[in-house]
């Protein structure tokens, strides 16, 4: 009996294991996918799927061919995200299908019958989503903007199409609102042509504009008038500004004059699902107007009617990262493919917003001389005439007229104060004769930050016996005093009034209308309410003795930008200058007349080929390398090298801004200069030398930043 019973357990035992085995085999084959659709039939209609892989590498700057399977037929459409497998080699080939490589993110961008390549072809490993993202506009945007600056597809698209929330694409966008009914003019009848330009965007038209606001709170009312007058002629806008407060005070005005749902707020400051959201709702028409900071120059609008940018000065439109866009002249490329109206506003007025007026391509928009005259405060200045003979600016930094003028402020508000750098004391010098404290060392500026031991602001060395080199003397005084030392002087002075600051560490963005000291760095200025009372325009020189081409134009564009929260000459309203008052910017501070600084400035830089007349590239890298990268590129005959010149080195562990060298490495800069109508042939010359040399060596330390806003 035993025996039976363990001859049938021996045969059934492995009968078992083997039907188990088959039943999981069978289960785990429609769960998981293929990693290379190996045997998969192909789509019956355009199995070929071109896709942009996200790599940025220039001498991969083109698009690639891919099967695709027939299961992922219908989730393949032109815009989606997919991934593919990106590196295989041509030896990696089975049964037909190119095997291997590694998985990255890319856009399918086409669907075709055939393929340029007559090799085999590896299938595409997923869709991401079938939500399309990357249309043809988006597509010929990027590709233009890739050209333009000497980059590559993908890193472009890197910066135009935000990180994917599955969340976010679960979500139905509204209905889209009809359009609404034609703003009335308001403020913009303050300036010669505002009811006209308006009128023309409401019919339809396309008028081009580079607009000089009056100084005062109006201007985000304005630009909301705009687009909504764009709005009611069916089509969309976009407005594009420097940071999330300038985007703020558009979004309430958008608001104000425009019902809710209208227009969608693209900042970094919503979030990643939030601002995808938003994003998406653009992208599929729910929303017809957008206004945003940087990144949002790339929000697929349709029907696009207007592009409007604010304050195209500020340095916060330059994009960091590759290949380091302008906000400015990527709107105007979208102006010019789209045939949209465009218009640059801002307070001051920069060279290159005077040479589209200058050739034509622009109008000027701005209000007569009676009107800049009731809207701008009065503007004093304080040269070194004037501190050489005031007893108050030797014992103190600050001169009789800017307490006269800080006293009678706060009678009526809130007072401005302007201090070009933050801290406590950045800088120091001797107090006899004021010659700058180096470091014995290394020639390095003397610090005391917090009241700390004196010390070396480049090697770190201790500096406690220092003595003038020039005259003997022991003692320091401020050569640029902090905004936290300036705020502490000013308590110190008016005890009874409050003392705020405003600056990198925390940036206020509106303060009470009540007698205060409003203590910030340059575009750090929160908004009163009602305007401020008075300003004071610290350490001018500080400014405009910066080692810059445009050093003149930056010191005004952020006088005036303070100067513009400022009441008007009618209200009491009164700004204080600190600078040479002979100087040009300075003179065009007193006449608020940003407009002809920006004219004379051009002449000069077209007297001398600098930018914007002239087109220009920053070679940047080991002398080795910029000097091999120069000869083998084959530059148009117009062009003209200029350098190279050595870089500063940067300490290890110290500060760095984007575009330094590594720590302790010694690079060079040469600056590459052609005239116009040449810059598109140096943009290719030089992307086609980089993309050879990457080939040919892998990596390659090499940065080319086509139309630097810093050459020096």
């Amino acid at each position: 009996m035993s025996s039976e019973k363990e001859n049938p357990g021996e045969t059934a035992e492995p009968e078992q294991l083997a039907l188990i085995r088959e039943t999981v085999r069978q289960a785990k084959v429609p769960r998981a996918k293929p990693r290379t659709w190996r045997g998969a039939a192909l789509a019956k209609e355009l199995p070929v799927a071109r896709v942009v892989v996200n790599k940025g590498s220039l001498h991969l700057d083109q698009f690639f061919d891919y099967a695709v399977p027939e299961e992922l037929d219908e989730a393949a459409q032109p815009g989606v995200r997919v991934r593919v497998r990106f590196g295989a080699g041509a030896h990696q080939v089975k049964n037909g299908r190119r095997e291997g490589g590694r998985l990255i993110d890319g856009f399918l961008v086409e669907r075709r019958a055939t393929s340029d390549y007559s090799g085999p072809l590896a299938a595409l490993a997923d869709v991401v989503s079938p939500e399309p993202v990357l249309g043809p506009d988006l597509l010929g945007l990027a590709r233009a903007v890739a050209d333009r600056y000497a980059g590559s597809l993908a890193d472009v698209l890197q910066l135009a199409v935000p990180p994917r929330s599955a969340r976010a694409e679960g979500r139905p966008s509204p209905e889209p609102l009809p359009p609404p009914a034609v703003p009335e003019p308001g403020s913009w009848a303050r300036y010669e042509r505002g009811p006209a330009f308006l009128d023309s965007l409401a019919r339809g038209g396309t008028p081009r504009a580079v607009w000089n606001a009056l100084p005062g709170p109006h201007w985000a009312e304005e630009i909301a008038r705009a687009v909504g007058a764009t709005l009611a002629s069916g089509r969309g806008a976009l407005v594009v500004v420097p940071d999330g407060r300038a985007a703020g005070r558009v979004d309430t005005a958008l608001t104000s004059v425009l019902e809710e749902g209208r227009h969608a707020l693209l900042t970094a400051d919503a979030g990643p699902e939030k601002r995808y959201a938003q994003w998406l709702a653009v992208r599929r028409g729910a929303v017809r107007a957008v206004v945003g900071t940087r990144a949002a120059m790339f929000a697929p609008v349709q029907d696009l009617g207007l592009v409007v940018i604010w304050d195209d000065g500020d340095g916060s439109h330059s994009e960091p990262h590759a290949p380091q866009p302008h906000a400015r002249e990527v709107l105007l490329l979208r102006a010019a493919h789209d045939r949209c109206a465009f218009l640059l506003g801002g307070t001051g007025c920069t060279v290159e917003a005077a040479q589209l007026v200058e050739s034509g391509w622009a109008k000027a928009l701005l209000a007569g001389r009676e009107q800049v005259r009731r809207a701008a405060p009065l503007i004093r200045t304080v040269g070194d005439g004037e501190l050489a003979r005031d007893e108050a600016a030797r014992a103190a930094r600050l001169p009789s007229l800017a307490w006269q003028t800080v006293r009678e402020g706060l009678k009526t508000g809130p007072v401005l104060v302007q201090v070009p750098r933050r801290g406590y004391v950045p800088r120091l010098a001797c107090e006899r004769c004021r010659t700058p404290a180096r470091c014995r060392h290394c020639a390095g500026p003397l610090e005391a930050p917090e009241q700390q031991e004196l010390h070396c602001g480049w090697c770190g060395r201790g500096a406690s016996d220092w003595h003038c080199a020039e005259c003997g003397s022991t003692r320091l005084r401020a050569q640029v005093v902090g905004a936290r030392r300036t705020a502490e002087e000013l308590g110190r002075a008016f005890p009874a009034v409050p003392v705020r600051t405003s600056g990198r560490d925390h940036i206020l963005d509106t303060v009470p209308g009540r007698p205060a000291l409003v203590v910030c760095t340059p575009g750090a200025e929160p908004v009163a309410e009602g305007g401020y009372a008075a300003a004071l325009l610290l350490d001018g020189w500080a400014m405009l003795g910066r080692p810059d081409l445009r050093a003149g134009e930056e010191a005004l564009r952020r006088w005036i930008d303070a100067a513009s929260l400022v009441r008007g000459q009618p209200e009491g309203g009164t700004v204080v200058v600190v600078a040479e008052p002979t100087l040009r910017p300075v003179q065009a501070l007193v006449r608020w007349d940003p407009v002809g600084h920006a004219q004379r400035e051009l002449a000069e830089r077209a007297e001398l080929g600098f930018p914007p007349v002239s087109r220009m590239a920053a070679v940047t890298g080991p002398p080795e390398a910029v000097e091999g990268l120069l000869a083998s590129a084959g530059l148009p005959a117009d062009a003209e090298v200029l350098g190279p010149v050595p870089l500063p080195v940067v300490r290890p562990g110290g500060p760095r801004r984007p575009g330094d060298p590594p720590p302790g490495e010694q690079w060079e800069r040469a600056l590459v200069r052609v005239p116009p109508g040449s810059g598109a042939a140096l943009a290719t010359a030089l992307k086609q030398a980089r993309a050879a040399r990457m080939t040919r060596g892998g990596g390659d330390p090499v940065r080319i930043r086509v139309d630097p806003p810093d050459i020096g």
